[in-house]
């Protein structure tokens, strides 16, 4: 047995005797005095990780238990969830949505009254975002069964003459609601919908308030998205130039002040570090809703009031759907000379620079399977929001179909299903739009696209592409008989005026053809050089 002497803070050997007075043998040395210098080394570092670090919030949770800390009951079904805006719900035909595993049809009604419905005809479990409205009916295009607002079946073509319509032929109905242009769905059945938990937001009721809304379709799951949304350290660098207030060499350590813990979420401060306070507040409240404000004080003492809104609805595994909304009760007057579709593609661009990080890490949670507190290095400095909506999922996780929390994990059950025929409404734009290829061709949905991300959720950059592509086609037919015409007349002035119009029409065609690639573009990030 060997004991050693030590100076205090300095790791070399000073001396050593042994028991049987026998002198220690140089490897033996050597290696003692590396594991100690080793344990000296990780004790220093880990304590210097504890300062940038975001720490444990519980005595449990540094000892590495808390699976059961703070659980709260809670039930993923008793909860408003964002479906879709308003003005998007077509009004000629039913749109299939989902909620977690739940499929849901949403259409509007003989008098323009959204309703929902569970996506499963009840005769052969046929999609009814499939079908179609025939007076104010949906209608299973599979076998011609109609069903009214109420979920009731009112029409079975097949049925004997004189014969009733049996009871069970009905579908099971979801309550809605149409609030600041939003449509929430109460997805419970056992218990009737609580108007306290329908979100209202304050901003968007102001005087004078304008926002740009737009919907995408993302391929990674909603609590990663929540998560990207809720980290503003990330925006210098992804977003590097994509407009003017995101520059990489601004990336900088920020302060967070959590001012609110609840079992429905959690609220407080941020802002960078060299700002005398911390200029914006976050908010999030279950299930899936994110805030961001500011609140701005004019040279005149006049306040405006500025807020990012995320509405980010979990639609299936590795599946969601994101509603934006920023808005503000001041506007460039600059941007009034912008179209919309303009706006709506800039956004596109930002959620298209962070998919290919988010779908990756999407892929690394479904393969490891463990909690997030053995994967992440969380930053106080950068992610302690992120750490603030795991450690709540840890509250809340049991009672979602599946969840990735800070200590706990319950990881999907069920494989995700992959529709290999995608049919209904987006199937039916996506085949017919001029758009999407040459006469005959035929593109299922990809979320690499645009197109199918966004355009076919938007009214606005929807009915853009139409007008840009009818444009392009007069524009090109001009420009060919102008330059047929030129050729065929000899009187010079003539000539002239037919090259120049089919210069022009060429031209506009041109434009019109760039402006429908911005719309059906697959993204491709291109590498700045540093």
């Amino acid at each position: 047995m060997t004991t050693f002497s030590l100076v205090s803070g300095n790791p070399r050997l000073l001396s050593l005797t042994s028991l049987h007075h026998t002198p220690l043998s140089p490897p033996k040395l050597l290696s003692s005095t590396l594991r100690l210098r080793r344990r000296r080394t990780i004790a220093a570092q880990s304590v210097e990780d504890s300062v940038l670090l975001v720490n444990p919030t519980s005595t449990s949770e540094v000892r590495g238990e808390g699976e059961g800390e703070g659980v709260v009951e809670y039930d993923w079904e008793q909860e408003w969830y964002p479906l879709y805006l308003s003005r998007n719900v077509p009004v000629d035909a039913p749109l299939g949505l989902t909620v977690f595993d739940r499929q849901l049809v949403l259409y509007r009604d003989g008098e323009g009254v959204i309703r929902c419905h569970e996506n499963r005809c009840p005769h052969r479990l046929a999609k009814l975002s499939e079908g179609q409205l025939v007076d104010g009916r949906l209608e299973c295009l599979y076998h011609g069964w109609q069903f009214d607002g109420e979920g009731k079946c009112v029409r079975i073509p097949q049925l004997p003459v004189g014969a009733k319509i049996p009871l069970q032929a009905c579908v099971r109905t979801y309550e809605v609601k149409d609030s600041q242009g939003v449509i929430w769905v109460w997805m419970s059945h056992k218990t009737p919908p609580n108007p306290d938990k329908l979100p209202w937001f304050e901003n968007f009721a102001r005087p004078g308030f304008q926002d740009v809304s737009t919907t995408h379709e993302l391929p990674y799951d909603h609590s990663i998205l929540l998560e990207n949304l809720m980290d503003p350290a990330h925006i210098p660098i992804s977003h590097d130039r994509t407009d003017w207030t995101a520059k990489r060499e601004d990336a900088q350590p920020l302060r967070f002040e959590v001012t609110e813990r609840s079992d429905r979420g959690f609220a407080g401060k941020w802002g960078k570090e060299s700002e005398p306070a911390p200029l914006n507040f976050l908010r999030f409240e279950a299930p899936c809703v994110l805030q961001n404000n500011r609140e701005i004080v004019g040279k005149n003492g006049e306040k405006y009031y500025f807020s990012g809104l995320f509405l980010c609805t979990p639609s299936g595994q590795g599946k969601s759907l994101l509603i934006v909304r920023f808005g503000s009760t001041r506007r460039s007057p600059l941007a009034k000379f912008f179209p919309m579709w303009y706006f709506h593609q800039n956004a596109s661009k930002v959620f298209e620079q962070d998919m290919g990080f988010l779908s990756s890490q999407n892929e690394a949670l479904m393969k490891e399977r463990v909690p997030l507190k053995q994967l992440y290095l969380n930053l106080k400095s950068s992610d302690t929001w992120v750490a603030e909506y795991r450690k709540w999922m840890d509250k809340v996780g049991h009672g979602m179909p599946y969840h990735f929390g800070h200590n706990t994990v319950s990881p999907p059950k069920d494989p995700a299903v992959v529709e290999h025929a995608p049919a209904g409404l987006i199937a039916g734009v996506s085949a017919s739009s001029p758009a999407k290829g040459g006469i005959g061709s035929m593109y299922a949905p990809n979320l690499a696209n645009r197109y199918f991300r966004h355009v076919i959720h938007c009214k606005e950059c929807s009915s853009a592409l139409k007008a840009f592509q009818s444009w392009k086609d007069a524009l090109s037919v001009v420009a060919l008989v102008s330059t047929a015409l030129a050729i065929l007349v000899s009187g010079r002035q003539w000539k002239t005026l037919l090259v120049v119009t089919a210069t022009l029409c060429l031209a506009g065609a041109y434009a019109c053809f760039k402006a429908i690639e911005l719309n059906t573009t697959n993204f491709i990030r291109t590498h700045r050089r540093l």
